[in-house]
């Protein structure tokens, strides 16, 4: 999802433990999307029962998978990624998960192991597509989902990048996400585009749903998503998290920080929910120098 964010220009990055980011490797030839260049291609492909909506675009040699967030889908949540990312190192490849976006049918429920499903799905969608081994921006949801991607097939994924994700579900992220369980009390801005993709019905209901779901995690010992995965992700690791987030607590992302051996922690002091839109030019520059 994304968030309606305030503030000014970006004054500062805190970059915590740095280290020099490698090349990645070459890989085999992409898959049938078959549009390459500056344009951006949108398709369906057939996995896991479900017919997934794709976009993807660029032409370089590391493969890349956008993750977006509840409710979200490549359109929605990662155009300014979609449209600037450098397209001679990268090809780019944004999903909606089945439920979202442009992946309906199925209509979207949130099951126990809804986030092992979706990284299941992410995964395969990528082997489908002919990329062997790739890289995972995931945000929001789309990061835990990343966070369990790369934790479960660690060797499909040759780098990871979460923002605004969490392993576990506090008490505090209960009451943040009975909050934004009315969709009538969002912001028109955010509320409109979401509307006009799913339908008010479907929109708000899948929110409900989505609240309910996820907060069931804070029933579990710690509120466990995905805690005991995290020191089984080996590739290099980049966190970022906006210091001025309301949905997700800086807590969050130092905990993961604290639990992938050698991963780095990038706080953007103006940032909130939606950091890579409101600082797309700062977030796409960091994350290519981290994946290159």
């Amino acid at each position: 999802m994304f968030w309606r964010s305030a503030g000014r220009a970006l004054r500062a990055l805190a970059l915590l433990q740095l280290q020099p980011p490698a090349r990645a490797a070459p890989l085999p030839p992409r898959g049938p999307a078959a549009c390459y260049g500056t344009s951006i291609t949108s398709a369906k492909i057939q996995v896991n029962g479900v017919h997934l909506h794709y976009q993807q675009t660029g032409e370089g040699s590391h493969a890349v998978l956008l993750l977006p967030g509840m409710l979200g889908s490549g359109q929605t949540d990662f155009g300014p990624q979609l449209k600037s990312m450098n397209k001679q190192l990268f090809t780019i490849v944004a999903w909606d998960p089945r439920g979202y976006g442009k992946s309906i049918p199925p209509s979207r429920d949130f099951p126990p192991d809804f986030f092992e499903r979706d990284a299941k799905d992410a995964v395969d969608l990528m082997q489908a597509l002919k990329f062997e081994k790739f890289s995972l921006l995931g945000w929001s949801d789309g990061g835990i989902t990343a966070l369990i991607a790369a934790a479960k097939y660690p060797n499909l994924i040759h780098k990871l990048v979460v923002w605004g994700a969490n392993a576990s579900v506090t008490q505090e992220d209960v009451r943040i996400y009975s909050g934004i369980r009315d969709v009538s009390k969002w912001s028109e801005k955010v509320r409109k585009p979401l509307e006009e993709l799913y339908g008010h019905k479907y929109f708000a209901e899948t929110c409900e749903a989505w609240v309910d779901g996820i907060s069931r995690f804070a029933e579990n010992s710690d509120g466990n998503i995905c805690q005991q995965l995290l020191p089984d992700i080996k590739c290099p690791t980049f966190i970022i998290h906006g210091e001025k987030d309301p949905l997700v607590p800086q807590a969050h992302a130092e905990y993961i920080h604290n639990h992938i051996k050698g991963s780095r922690l990038l706080l953007m002091p103006e940032g909130k929910h939606n950091l890579h839109l409101r600082f797309a030019k700062d977030f796409n520059r960091e994350v290519e120098n981290f994946l290159r």
